[in-house]
């Protein structure tokens, strides 16, 4: 069994400041990624003994920014999507294995107002067709905040965010379009009924209200899907806007 790891840290130097190391060493996983990780290449050391390191850092400084920690070295590694204008923000990594490919993303946010949606669609054609590529050769999972929550099962307040960033018809419709594509979201295949989530607002004690959005997933390839042992959201893990979300699979 291998044990995969995403979290969003929101800064991994903040979340380095708040238990992440203690909270890196209990999960153990197989290979634990970050997104959001907001620093350049330089700026911070983190020993991670056993572990494989590859940062994707994004040419604004302190915005966001992609990490695997990987026990098994890849036999590849390869750095964004292959679109000059996407891959300046460093929002993705690919890792690959014998048996399956690797990837984490940290999806574009829509902005207020919609303002940034066509840059999200775009990265999400060059996406779905990227990792659909990559599935004709050897199954894919991948992982990550995807900035959106697919349906109203997956936010607490579905009604007043119909239409906002991560809620809006474009972005849920680009969801529905990857799954078509050939991939499942392995927490929503295994817990069809199931509400947690992964991502509260720091505003309006959204956590303590557990008024939040799932937001952060493991997709993995349908061909894959018999594999899934299990899909985990550790909502008792502290340190970022987000929390941990984890994929058992029997690769």
């Amino acid at each position: 069994m291998k044990k995969f790891i995403s979290w969003n840290v929101n800064g991994i130097r903040a979340c380095v400041g708040k238990d992440f190391l203690d909270s890196f060493n209990k999960l153990n996983a197989d290979i634990f990624c970050l997104q959001e990780t907001k620093l350049q290449e330089g700026q911070i050391e983190l020993d991670l003994p056993g572990y494989h390191q590859f940062w994707n850092y994004a040419e604004k400084k302190g915005y966001s920014g992609t990490a695997i920690f990987a026990k098994e070295e890849p036999l590849s590694v390869a750095y964004g999507i292959g679109s000059k204008e996407h891959d300046c923000e460093g929002r993705a990594i690919t890792l690959e294995f014998k048996d399956f490919y690797f990837l984490t993303f940290y999806v574009p946010n829509a902005q207020e107002g919609l303002k940034r949606l066509d840059f999200r669609m775009d990265w999400e054609d060059k996406v779905r067709n990227y990792v659909v590529s990559l599935n004709e050769k050897k199954p894919v999972v991948f992982c990550g905040d995807l900035n959106v929550a697919h349906n109203e099962i997956d936010l607490k307040n579905p009604k007043p965010n119909v239409g906002k960033p991560g809620f809006s018809d474009e972005e849920r419709e680009k969801f529905n379009k990857l799954l078509d594509a050939g991939f499942i979201d392995s927490y929503r295949f295994l817990y069809p009924d199931k509400s947690e989530y992964s991502w509260w607002s720091y505003r309006y004690n959204a956590r303590a209200n557990n008024a939040g959005w799932r937001i952060d997933y493991f997709i993995v390839s349908d061909d894959a899907k018999d594999k899934i042992l299990d899909a985990k959201i550790h909502t008792d893990i502290f340190g970022s806007d987000h929390c941990p979300v984890e994929l058992d699979i029997d690769f």
